[in-house]
């Protein structure tokens, strides 16, 4: 497997401070993907065990929260296979941190098998998963972590517990979407709040 890049002390890709890893190679090809050069399975550097081992340390310190993985597609059967026991070595030495995975395949073509037979082993490591393709025509700037609307933030124990999709639950804090939405749960003056004072 090759990758694209790798983040350290990201904070857009997941709750807390992280380590995000870009994969390459993606066959959905998403209109409007952030990341085209990311497409080419080939892009990029050896996910070797250099790699693996330099990873593992970024994420050591108590002030990571965890990992995410992005793309590309981290779950193109190829990478998966590449994946897994870098995965089973993380969860293993580093148990208290968590792993968010963000994907084009929905959880119901995960669940059907269509990203390949491994499917079942990783998502069993997952603890948050972003599904769905980006869809353009669908973009919204206040989603938190995903960015279109169709896409989901799934908890994925337990969705994999209740046998059907359970939507991850953010702080509160971050529960209301839009500018006027946040600055009204601060008692500010909102826009709509300035445009009645002025009528």
């Amino acid at each position: 497997m090759h990758y694209a890049e790798i983040k350290r002390c990201d904070i857009a890709n997941g709750t807390g401070v992280r380590t995000s890893l870009f994969v390459s190679g993606c066959r959905r090809r998403c209109p409007g993907c952030f990341n085209l050069v990311a497409w080419d399975f080939d892009y990029g550097y050896d996910f070797d065990e250099a790699v693996q081992d330099e990873l593992i340390e970024s994420l050591r310190p108590s002030y990571i929260a965890g990992l995410s993985l992005l793309g590309g597609e981290p779950l193109e059967p190829e990478n998966q296979e590449a994946l897994l026991p870098f995965l089973r070595r993380f969860k293993k030495e580093l148990p208290e941190k968590d792993l968010w995975v963000f994907s084009g395949f929905t959880w119901e073509e995960l669940q059907a098998g269509e990203a390949g037979p491994l499917t079942g082993d990783v998502l069993s490591l997952v603890d948050v998963l972003v599904d769905g393709p980006y869809v353009d025509e669908l973009h919204d700037i206040t989603l938190r972590f995903h960015g279109s609307s169709n896409q989901r933030v799934i908890d994925v124990p337990s969705s994999l517990a209740a046998g059907e999709v359970v939507e991850w639950q953010d702080d509160p804090v971050f529960a209301t979407r839009g500018a006027d939405s946040w600055v009204g749960s601060h008692d500010l003056p909102t826009h709509s709040k300035m445009a009645a004072a002025k009528g």
